[in-house]
């Protein structure tokens, strides 16, 4: 295993109950393997949560996280995931203000599927583009009404905030951030070792 000890930058995936499995996997995965592939040096991937218990996502996979709330380095990468469960945690005041505490410290905030929604209710989205799930864009217009709403797009790079399309659509974004943080030598080389079909820039809305 790879010395994570000297990573260069800190990604923390926040997961909870009813969670999608790929928004969180996904990511972890591009990270993961490009600090992997760098001998640890680029990336340090971690799964967050509010506690120190076992979660169950999306169809019942069972994921207990690597740190909490309470419990973590600043990360450099934030990544907020998506699945059924954003529609009750998006009501958790101490979740939603941890976003906000965690976004303002953070380099990149990445957003997959309907993790927008925990974006939007942190007010993160307000006179942003934004791409989510098809499904969700009517309801994240009702908690972000000041947010553009992107249907176009599969990610959606604003600077700070990228937002993506659903499920899958969590791993292109991830690659993305990779690749504008480190270079596409270094996205591609990750890409290849997955074997996954990354096009630099495919449905990507720069603004």
């Amino acid at each position: 295993m790879a010395d994570t000890t000297l990573a260069d930058r800190c990604v923390g995936i926040l997961v909870f109950d009813g969670v999608e499995v790929l928004d969180f996997a996904g990511p972890f995965e591009v990270f993961g393997v490009t600090g992997e592939l760098s001998g640890g040096q680029h990336f340090k991937a971690s799964l967050v949560a509010k506690q120190a218990r076992e979660y169950v996502a999306v169809n019942g996979m069972k994921v207990s996280p690597n740190e909490t709330f309470d419990n973590h380095p600043a990360y450099d990468v934030l990544v907020v995931a998506g699945g059924s469960g954003t529609r009750t945690v998006m009501n958790d005041e101490g979740l939603i203000q941890w976003i906000s505490r965690a976004a303002a410290r953070a380099e990149v905030v990445l957003s997959v599927c309907s993790g927008a929604r925990l974006l939007g209710q942190a007010g993160l989205l307000d006179g942003l583009p934004v791409a989510t799930h098809h499904l969700v864009y009517e309801h994240l217009g009702q908690i972000a009404p000041q947010a553009i709403l992107r249907r176009d797009a599969r990610v959606v790079d604003t600077g700070q905030v990228v937002t993506t399309g659903g499920i899958s659509a969590g791993i292109d974004g991830s690659f993305h951030v990779v690749s504008r943080l480190l270079g596409s030598d270094v996205a591609r080389r990750t890409a290849d070792y997955m074997e996954y079909r990354w096009v630099p820039d495919e449905g990507v809305l720069r603004v």
